[in-house]
């Protein structure tokens, strides 16, 4: 595997909740879909690996061989539209699982985004732990299902009918992935390029600089740069009802 340099590991956690599924008590506490000691027998089968900015991890329809935990970076899962352009279905982050099979083979194909480190567990190691404990089957296959509620919610994207309603909508999951990975709010970080998003949310690239330039101009957002933004009028960040009159101005 081009650009992979992998090396046992044992011990840390390679599993983390999904963010965009959580499990909670009645006490309102998000509880992990494994457990420490699920996560321990996961982790004496996983190796390390490094890709570099841009680098292929695995390709759509290759054999499935392995799947993968992020440990840091952000990857991008996509599919070959007409003329082989990337239509980007999902981006991927720290703790993300994926590498969804269809009949043995990848779904989709994905790419770093930024520099990953990644555990990568063999398929063939995880069929010989799940034969002996069908529970950590169920909840491998829970967290791999993220992928599929990421198209999902592409596919919501990807409906509204206005860029500036798909950049809120865009800007608003980066959020609220920041916050249940505990990180700071204060700014939404943007990892990708304008270009990935724009492929992403359905949009030409000149669309979506107009639209940040609307929302920058009605204060509703502050640029600091290409990677960061800060939600300034909280109210109008709503997407439904400023809907059409914000892309009047697009």
């Amino acid at each position: 595997m081009a650009n992979a340099s992998p090396r046992s590991v044992h011990g840390p956690s390679i599993l983390a909740p999904d963010p965009w599924a959580p499990r909670t008590s009645a006490q309102g506490k998000v509880h992990q879909l494994l457990s420490d000691e699920e996560r321990a027998r996961l982790a004496v089968i996983a190796s390390i690996v490094r890709f570099k900015k841009g680098a292929e991890i695995y390709r759509e329809g290759e054999p499935a061989d392995a799947v993968f935990n992020i440990i840091s970076g952000v990857a991008k899962a996509y599919t070959h539209g007409p003329g082989k352009d990337e239509l980007i279905g999902a981006f991927l982050f720290h703790h993300d699982l994926f590498g969804l099979a269809q009949e043995g083979r990848y779904a989709s194909s994905v790419k770093a985004v930024t520099p990953i480190t990644a555990y990568r567990i063999p398929i063939a190691a995880l069929r010989k732990r799940f034969s002996m404990d069908a529970a950590l089957e169920f909840h491998v296959i829970a967290k791999l299902c993220h992928e599929l509620r990421q198209a999902q919610r592409h596919a919501f994207v990807l409906a509204s009918k206005h860029t500036v309603s798909k950049l809120i909508l865009f800007l608003q999951m980066l959020e609220h992935l920041q916050a249940d990975r505990n990180e700071p709010t204060n700014e939404i970080y943007l990892p990708m390029d304008r270009s990935d998003i724009s492929e992403y949310v359905g949009a030409s690239l000149s669309a979506i600089s107009r639209a940040f330039r609307t929302l920058s101009a009605k204060g509703i957002l502050k640029v600091r740069n290409r990677r960061h933004v800060k939600i300034i009028d909280r109210a109008a960040f709503e997407p439904i009802s400023h809907d059409v009159r914000l892309e009047e101005q697009c």
